[in-house]
């Protein structure tokens, strides 16, 4: 019970009275994330965080391909050094999305969205701040017509904490105890999990792919892009992708079994 009071106080929300029956499992589901902050920029370094843009690829690492042979787009870079510490997030390296521009569903497999052919996850343990050492000149990487986003932005960082969220599977079981008396649209104006971000919980604007594979089962959000007017990112009509990781991977630092989901309205 200290423990729920003491994870309660990162809370710090007054329940309405349709959640106060679910209020233990709710504290006790509160995880930490880090919420991301994009802005336009085009003046970045190659090692900063950020979305689109030029990414950071050392001369001797052979750059991502699509199946059809053709340079992927960097969809994301996030650099640790900027970041607040995560439980099992690396603190020092930089990890890297990248997706096909040239493929209309983004680069996903819907038949096995762990398979990294149109997508790509990268991880550099240790990051060269020595541009002679990096490449610069990115022109065979051309931009076709199937991108959410091509504008680079920076970002910044912030940790935060959320419980469940009502799109993930585990929601019906771990919160509401399979009841379904409860008000979701409140529980979503209180907790909202939209949004750009690492770890925590995911959202979703049709349903959570893991609730129909029981081997994906134990994945766990790694992070999340959403649509963002402002910054020019539209995944379709509106919608979002989230890449999950096994927490074993996670601390491991292999990313090579990573899932891959995007949806939209």
């Amino acid at each position: 019970m200290n423990n729920i009071k003491e994870k309660q106080t990162t809370l710090n929300i007054e329940l309405p009275e349709s959640l106060i029956a679910f209020k233990e499992n709710i504290v006790a589901s509160i995880k930490p994330f880090i919420a991301i902050t994009a802005r336009l920029e085009n003046n970045l370094k190659l090692w900063q965080s950020k979305f689109a843009g030029l990414p950071y690829f050392p001369k001797t690492a052979t750059y991502p391909t699509d199946v059809k042979g053709q340079a992927m787009f960097l969809l994301a870079q996030i650099n640790f050094a900027e970041l607040p510490k995560l439980d099992n997030f690396p603190e020092s390296g930089i990890l890297q999305f990248y997706i096909s521009s040239n493929d209309d569903v983004y680069g996903i497999c819907f038949d096995d969205q762990t398979k990294q052919d149109n997508f790509r996850v990268i991880y550099f343990p240790d990051v060269i701040e020595d541009e002679s050492q990096l490449i610069t000149d990115f022109s065979f990487v051309t931009k076709y017509d199937y991108l959410p986003l091509e504008d680079a932005c920076t970002l910044s960082f912030q940790l935060k904490s959320a419980p469940l969220s009502t799109g993930d599977y585990q929601f019906n079981t771990d919160i509401l105890n399979d009841n379904d008396k409860y008000d979701i649209e409140e529980y979503d104006k209180l907790f909202p999990a939209e949004g750009h971000k690492i770890g925590g919980y995911p959202y979703f604007t049709q349903s959570d792919p893991r609730e129909y594979q029981e081997s994906h089962t134990d994945y766990i959000l790694l992070f999340q892009m959403d649509t963002d007017d402002k910054n020019g990112i539209m995944w379709g009509d509106c919608g979002i992708a989230n890449f999950f990781i096994l927490t074993q991977d996670l601390k491991k630092k292999d990313f090579s079994k990573v899932l891959y989901n995007w949806d939209c309205c």
